[in-house]
């Protein structure tokens, strides 16, 4: 793709001038986008001394500060190494009708980590599909990604660096990092034009930019930003491709699934809830030495015992290296991001646990059931979802998912129980009784989603939770074997 890089063909324009248009026509697309709620990330990779920064000053000389933001993308530190590559980038995506502008970006983690870090083929390509998973669902959910490479020859950047280093205010900009990879340069080369072809994708191609004529190209930047935005509001943006595909583990609807029998005395259930946490103790330190994170997700029917469950969880683990994330409806801020942006801000670091009482599910369950999400995003949200755990167990973690399963009349039960009894009444709740209403809506939906999203590397266990003894005995049970099979 580098040696295909726009170049000026007409040195006879006053490329000035029509860069100066440009950026005012910006200036009015940004309200825009504002009120389209369009979100808008522009990425600038390329060469040292391509003009990455001075390219971004001409882009937002005009744009009002209160709606775009500019970040310079560094070295994960050690602190966000320990973290799924992703999660950074995820962090920071900007709100619904805001631009983010990237001096680097998540494209860091690609070619220059393959020349400076020594990362296997099998970890680039990894990293490559990571890449394409997170542009793709940003595209899906109406992001606006558009991605720019400058290029510029090895005896230009020579002039360039020169011309820094001779400069005694400019001198600290030249680098030795810089003198290394000018060195390589045919090295570096053929890397960024490796990560550039696998990584052009329809939702969000790149655009390779010469930027020796330095007023041409930043015309140009400026027409192809206009442009872009222009078709994303007129909704002529380019789709993602279809997300990637993971083999489904055949699962029993939830109809199918015997709840009688399965029962533990309150005689045995002392003595086995007591081995079983005392067991869990000692991994929960296992899997801090081993720096393995764990995720612990829980759905099911109201009442069905997902707080109980919790609870014998997280009081055998160390209060330091574990956190229960407690998910409703989402926040303003929340609804103003990629419905995903609030679960990864809670994905935890190597050697930590997260438990989760209720998930991302919510997304194919009550937002499609209740009409808060519309239908097409909702069935797009089962691939989404398997790749964004794919991500997160293709960086070491371990996930878990339970679905709680009660019959009707044991809910019924427990509803009775929990409003005549004072102290449970605060657990009843008017919206518990619309959702009994809706049980077999809700229950094909659930069908659905387990059916669509219980993978090899994240399958589904549908705990049987009639009885409560026994269903968090068989939480625990689970989440120990699932250690022991990942640290023996």
């Amino acid at each position: 793709m580098l040696e295909n890089a726009l170049k000026n063909r007409n040195s006879h324009i006053d490329y000035k001038e029509k860069a100066r248009a440009l950026r005012e026509r910006l200036s009015v697309l940004q309200l825009k986008i504002r009120d389209a709620r369009l979100p808008v990330i522009i990425v600038f990779e390329g060469w040292g001394a391509s003009g990455k920064g001075s390219m971004i000053a001409e882009v937002i000389k005009y744009l009002d500060p209160r709606f775009f933001k500019v970040s310079s993308t560094m070295p994960a530190s050690e602190e966000e190494r320990r973290y799924p590559m992703m999660k950074r980038f995820w962090d920071s995506i900007p709100e619904y009708g805001k631009i983010s502008v990237l001096d680097r970006s998540w494209y860091r983690e690609l070619a220059l980590a393959r020349m400076e870090e020594g990362i296997s083929k099998d970890e680039y390509k990894r990293r490559i599909s990571s890449v394409g998973g997170f542009e793709r669902m940003l595209s899906d959910d109406g992001y606006l990604i558009i991605k720019f490479f400058l290029h510029i020859s090895k005896s230009e950047q020579k002039k360039r660096f020169d011309k820094l280093r001779d400069n005694e205010e400019t001198d600290w900009r030249y680098s030795e990092t810089d003198k290394k990879r000018h060195k390589h340069y045919d090295e570096y080369y053929d890397a960024f034009d490796d990560m550039l072809e696998r990584t052009d994708l329809p939702c969000s191609p790149w655009n390779v930019i010469d930027t020796e004529d330095k007023a041409y190209s930043r015309f140009k930047v400026l027409e192809i930003i206009t442009d872009k935005i222009n078709e994303a509001l007129e909704g002529k943006a380019p789709k993602a491709q279809s997300a990637v595909e993971y083999p489904l583990l055949c699962m029993s609807r939830l109809g199918d699934i015997p709840l009688s029998g399965k029962i533990v005395s309150p005689e045995e259930y002392p003595e086995r809830l007591k081995a079983a946490q005392k067991e869990l103790s000692k991994l929960h330190n296992r899997l801090y030495m081993k720096k393995i994170p764990m995720l612990i997700c829980f759905e099911g029917w109201d009442a069905a015992g997902k707080g109980g469950a919790i609870k014998r969880i997280a009081s055998a683990l160390d209060p330091r290296g574990y956190e229960a994330v407690p998910v409703s409806a989402p926040d303003k801020t929340e609804l103003n991001h990629h419905y995903l942006w609030r679960f990864w801000k809670h994905v935890p670091k190597s050697g930590h646990i997260a438990i989760f009482d209720r998930t991302w599910y919510g997304r194919v369950m009550v937002e499609k059931i209740e009409g808060f999400t519309p239908v097409s995003r909702c069935n797009e949200a089962f691939a989404e979802i398997n790749e964004f755990e794919r991500e997160l167990t293709d960086s070491g973690a371990i996930v878990l998912k339970f679905w709680l399963q009660i019959d009707k009349d044991e809910q019924l039960r427990r509803f009775t129980d929990r409003q005549n009894t004072p102290e449970k009444q605060w657990k009843i709740t008017d919206e518990d009784w619309r959702n009994r209403e809706k049980w077999e809506l809700y229950e094909k939906a659930v069908d659905e989603m387990i059916e669509k999203t219980s993978t090899a590397y994240a399958p589904w266990t549908v705990v049987e939770a009639n009885d409560k003894l026994y269903a968090r005995l068989k939480v625990l049970e689970t989440v120990i074997a699932a250690i022991k099979d990942r640290t023996e």
